[in-house]
């Protein structure tokens, strides 16, 4: 069910809100955890099991680590739950592409192939596994508690406003609102307001650039000149913004409805000066979990350049890799980040010293190159589009 189709308009969210508004205050957050519920149902019925299965587990391992503690076994909880979480993220989003790939090097070396799971993918769960794993890390952290309610868990894991494109929302900013949060008017007016703006730029501006960016990616890749190709990855560098943002800005408004307040998710990304600042301004709150919970405790920049390289290049190849099984999200991932390596090995300084206009484009010819190896179905492709951007096909 997505946020701009009419079911959900016209149907859920004003049920939710009049359930929700009528019920009292007790009661507020078990229908919210139902209706979020009914959402992610919607997408899958099946896959449900596998959503309460994970709550359960997070609920069990968030009152291992926060009662081992003093014992110093904390740790081993939070290693448990975090292979597990991440266990589970893998089966039902890689599995088929790790034994694809696996199969043609079996293949190349005369073996048998192994058999392709037929694996559904659920609805939100690459979300949802991150509010898990940012769950246990932080308290692990001492930032946070456990929460000894399980459907107030249920609530931040499940709530259905940031289920489908976020923001990533981290546990300790949001677990004093899940029992004590003010409901008024203005921000009610305010979230409506934030909604519609969202719906906006997804129906009116995302739908419209992709009826230009579609035709152009999936039928002329092969035969295209340069101003075509050019006019295509243009559109849909307009059209990911929008539909990204907007489903950001429902969220957020979604959110505020509700009496929640959720971190922004985009500042103007296309105004940045270098592509270290547009992932200041890109998907804020992915950009920010990776570094406080991968690039971090992987060592930083304080383990001197070659490691800081490694750990850059290490972040945005999983980067990429959350964002889709398939190797072009990859080669996207890294193509970001030899740049940020780039950047930070010293053209950073370079790019200070020129005119902000200059730093700009530099900065949106080298993301736009980035989403059109996103935007196609394989390598080939995508370097097939470059060649056609540069006139070379």
């Amino acid at each position: 069910m997505l946020f701009s189709s009419l079911i959900f308009l016209y149907l859920f969210l004003p049920l939710t809100l009049l359930g929700y508004y009528l019920s009292p205050a007790g009661i507020k957050n078990y229908w919210l955890l139902f209706t979020s519920l009914i959402f992610f149902a919607w997408g899958g019925v099946s896959m449900t099991l596998l959503l309460l299965v994970s709550i359960v587990l997070n609920y069990f391992f968030g009152l291992r680590i926060d009662a081992a503690k003093p014992t110093g076994a904390s740790r081993w909880w939070l290693i448990a739950g975090v292979t597990v979480n991440v266990g589970l993220l893998c089966f039902y989003k890689y599995a088929d592409f790790f034994v694809k790939n696996l199969n043609k090097i079996l293949e190349g070396a005369g073996l048998g192939e192994i058999t392709q799971p037929e694996v559904s993918l659920p609805i939100g769960i690459s979300f949802y596994t991150f509010h898990a794993l940012s769950y246990l890390t932080d308290i692990y952290r001492g930032k946070t508690s456990a929460q000894k309610n399980i459907f107030n868990l249920a609530l931040y894991i499940t709530m259905f406003s940031q289920l489908i494109a976020g923001p990533i929302i981290r546990y300790s900013d949001v677990w004093q609102q899940l029992t004590r949060r003010t409901h008024t008017m203005s921000r009610f007016v305010s979230g409506i307001e934030r909604f519609l703006i969202g719906l906006f730029k997804k129906v009116l501006l995302a739908n419209t650039f992709a009826r230009v960016a579609d035709p152009v990616f999936d039928d002329h890749i092969l035969d295209m000149s340069a101003p075509l190709a050019w006019l295509g990855l243009l559109c849909y560098t307009l059209q990911i913004y929008y539909d990204f943002a907007g489903y950001s800005d429902m969220a957020i408004g979604l959110g505020r409805m509700f009496g929640f307040e959720f971190m922004e998710n985009f500042n103007f990304p296309y105004l940045a000066g270098s592509v270290k600042d547009f992932w200041r301004r890109w998907h804020i709150s992915l950009s920010g979990f990776f570094r406080d919970y991968v690039y971090i405790p992987l060592g930083g920049n304080r383990l001197g350049p070659f490691r800081t390289y490694v750990n850059l290049l290490t972040v945005f190849f999983l980067t990429g890799l959350w964002h889709g099984a398939s190797w072009n999200f990859v080669v996207w991932g890294l193509f970001h980040g030899l740049f940020m390596l780039a950047e930070r090995a010293g053209m950073e300084r370079l790019l200070e010293g020129l005119w902000r206009p200059v730093q700009t484009i530099y900065t949106v010819v080298v993301v736009m190159f980035a989403w059109a190896m996103f935007r196609v179905e394989s390598i080939g492709n995508g370097i097939l589009y470059w060649k056609d951007l540069l006139n070379l096909n």
